[in-house]
């Protein structure tokens, strides 16, 4: 396992991190929890020592904590995120940050996050969405700096709206954030355009999520794929957009000689090649799934022709088909 910098925190993290929302079991269904407490402790022994969770995530805080409990003395770092109060998903122009993240609305979500982790302090909170309109704004400034004070927070961070790298600039430019979270893969390459270079340029911590297109990217989704009832990859993967997946990952590993079962790795060293990231985030809910991303970082950096030929199969596409 390799490590970077998390922006100027002083963080040394690994570069495959965890995302664990699937183990949560709110959206993503069919995590049992036995197996996720496996997975992140292999994870944890494999060298990850950078864990993001959420308020939002089910369950995901409760076992994020017993396992971390467990590995007292190791360097883990945990970050979670404070939903919005108005519950609004992405973040809409023209609210107030008074109806989006009040100071205590900030300061309950997180006592409600350290007791059901049982966690002394988190080294990142983040906004689990964000707008720059609220620059300015609100008590939101004024209670994270209370809550670094107090010690119950290291480091805070944004998580960017799904889509919308644009929408963090002037918050990453004036210096009151030390990461953000953001989506970035080979179909979504919007953020190499400003948001990659912008937090390079301001010593930002970048955590990239949904590496993998939400599954798109494993090159195991095909038309004929179903998921349980209830699953939010129903609606991201509806319409015909399983076909679509399935012609562009045909046309991607024709394009670069490799099988399906390979896909996942280049499009994690994809993500990695960009020096402006510090660690990618994707889903691992079984211990395969661990092992076969931790060893990403053992593999070879692509070559320049690689990643201009991965760079060809941008795909700005609407986050939901229809």
């Amino acid at each position: 396992m390799h490590y970077r910098q998390l922006g100027k925190t002083g963080l040394s993290v690994s570069e495959i991190g965890y995302g664990s929302w699937g183990i949560g079991g709110s959206m993503w269904i069919g995590a049992e929890e036995d197996e996720s407490i496996s997975a992140l402790h292999r994870a944890i022994e494999l060298g990850v020592n950078f864990i993001d969770t959420a308020r939002g995530y089910g369950e995901s805080e409760r076992i994020v904590g017993r396992v971390v409990r467990e590995h007292r003395g190791d360097d883990l770092y945990v970050a979670t995120k404070v939903p919005p109060k108005n519950s609004i998903w992405p973040a809409r122009s023209g609210v107030d940050p008074a109806d989006t993240f009040p100071g205590e609305h900030i300061r309950a979500s997180l006592e409600t996050s350290l007791r059901a982790s049982g966690l002394e302090t988190f080294d990142v909170l983040q906004f689990h969405v964000w707008s720059d309109e609220w620059m300015g704004r609100g008590d939101w400034l004024e209670t994270i700096e209370a809550l670094k004070a107090e010690g119950k927070i290291r480091f805070f961070g944004v998580s960017v709206n799904d889509y919308q790298p644009g929408s963090v600039l002037e918050l990453v430019r004036s210096g009151h954030c030390d990461t953000v979270q953001a989506i970035y893969n080979v179909f979504h390459q919007e953020p190499e355009d400003e948001l990659l270079p912008t937090c390079a340029e301001h010593g930002v911590g970048v955590i990239v999520r949904v590496p993998l297109d939400e599954g798109a990217l494993t090159g195991r989704i095909t038309v004929d794929t179903t998921f349980p009832d209830g699953d939010f990859r129903n609606r991201y993967f509806g319409g015909d957009r399983k076909a679509q997946v399935e012609e562009r990952i045909n046309a991607l590993t024709a394009d670069l000689g490799i099988s399906n079962d390979e896909v996942a790795a280049y499009a994690l060293r994809y993500v990695l090649s960009e020096q402006a990231v510090s660690t990618v985030i994707p889903g691992m809910r079984t211990v395969r799934n661990v092992e076969r991303n931790a060893g990403v970082g053992d593999m070879s950096p692509l070559t320049d022709e690689e990643r201009q030929t991965l760079a060809r199969h941008r795909w700005e596409k609407n986050f939901y088909p229809g």
